[in-house]
């Protein structure tokens, strides 16, 4: 009986993401796969470019987490994308080897537009995603996961806190009047709201 090996999952994500990439770390792991996190796999004292570099190349798919962070910025990220687009030209044809996985509504870059992105966001966003890394295991004979193993985690996609309403301004209950001419010996009434103050010079 051949024992069958768990699917090897590189994780590439925005260090401004590390919360939900950590989330998916784990999610993919009660499922049975064995996903690679930097902040998850890498020792103390180890060259973390080295083990990058060797993660990717013995990965059977690639996750490039995607997100305004990512997609926006220079650095690490962008290399690790350039690696991975590297490495997937080393796949056969047809082959599943890299996923664009958006963490919210974004534009693919140019570089990963012939590939079809999933949406983890959205409500089938994890089943659909599963359901590819299991072509994958199939496909080099390793381990599926188990999509009923644990409950989804939460990848919805942050939303802005909505505009608190503001209240028209009260309108003012301070009047003014201007007289012109004479007015000795006459009455001048002021209101007030409801109060009304006769003033009368004798």
């Amino acid at each position: 009986m051949t024992i069958r090996r768990p699917l090897k999952i590189f994780l590439s994500y925005a260090s401004e993401d590390r919360g939900k990439a950590s989330e998916l770390h784990s999610h993919l792991l009660s499922l049975g796969a064995a996903p690679w996190l930097d902040v998850e796999n890498l020792l103390p004292g180890q060259d973390w470019k080295m083990e990058i570099a060797k993660a990717l190349d013995e990965a059977d798919l690639v996750l490039l987490c995607l997100s305004n962070h990512s997609i926006s910025r220079e650095g690490y990220v962008q290399k690790e994308m350039r690696l991975a687009l590297d490495r997937a030209l080393e796949i056969p044809p047809g082959e599943i080897f890299l996923i664009p996985a958006r963490f919210e509504p974004v534009e693919l870059p140019y570089s990963l537009r012939d590939y079809q992105a999933v949406d983890l966001f959205a409500e089938d966003g994890m089943k659909r995603l599963v359901m590819s890394l299991n072509l994958r295991a199939k496909r080099i004979k390793a381990m599926p996961l188990d999509i009923a193993g644990a409950p989804l985690p939460d990848m919805k996609a942050d939303t802005p806190a909505p505009r608190k309403k503001t209240s028209p301004a009260p309108p003012a209950s301070k009047v003014e009047i201007h007289i012109h001419g004479d007015v000795k010996n006459s009455n001048l009434i002021v209101g007030d709201g409801n109060d009304v103050n006769d003033t009368s010079k004798e």
